[in-house]
């Protein structure tokens, strides 16, 4: 079973920010699968599915982003499922608005969500889809950055990256994460 988990907040004041390109790309990739992403289980919302011959599970937190590892821990020992198996997708504020950065280890580099998952998971080393949303103008809050909407004239790089974030999760459903990243980075 391979699952893949994208962080965010609930609520429809959330739903087009930045800090919940995660749950976009959960949302894109249940579209394309066919998976309902509609189980209230494991304080999440949860679709299981079949792609390819692999089966596939969906996750979109419902704890809200900075306690996204206690979804995530719950769904691991409800599933009987594996870190190893499984991908977080992602805002990344270091990565440029539009391009994807693809790592299987390392810190939370000041991200609350992943910071939660690393301490739930007591590792650092689990596949990640980073997505990036650059970073403010000199000035701004941070949290009121992460929780703003995407301006039109960064809609369409949304858009591309969305969708090679599904790409990329979805070449991983038979290929190695070192394979995955080899294709899909830079």
């Amino acid at each position: 079973m391979k699952w893949i988990v994208g962080l965010g907040n609930p609520g429809s004041q959330y739903k087009d920010t930045r800090h919940n390109v995660g749950f976009m790309v959960v949302d894109e990739l249940a579209k394309r699968w066919g998976i309902q992403v509609t189980q209230n289980k494991c304080k999440a919302l949860i679709g299981e599915g079949n792609v390819g011959g692999t089966k596939v599970v969906l996750i979109k937190p419902m704890t809200y982003m900075n306690l996204s590892g206690e979804s995530v821990r719950s769904f691991l020992d409800y599933f009987k499922a594996e870190v190893a198996d499984g991908i977080v997708v992602y805002d990344d504020l270091d990565t440029e608005i539009g391009k994807l950065r693809l790592r299987y280890q390392g810190s939370a580099g000041g991200h609350n969500g992943i910071k939660s998952l690393i301490q739930h998971l007591h590792t650092q080393t689990f596949n990640r889809i980073r997505m990036g949303i650059s970073r403010p103008q000199p000035g701004m809050v941070i949290s009121d950055y992460v929780l703003s909407g995407f301006p039109k004239a960064e809609r369409e790089k949304l858009t591309a990256m969305v969708e090679q974030a599904c790409d990329a999760a979805e070449f991983a459903l038979t290929a190695t994460f070192e394979q995955t990243m080899a294709k899909f980075n830079g």
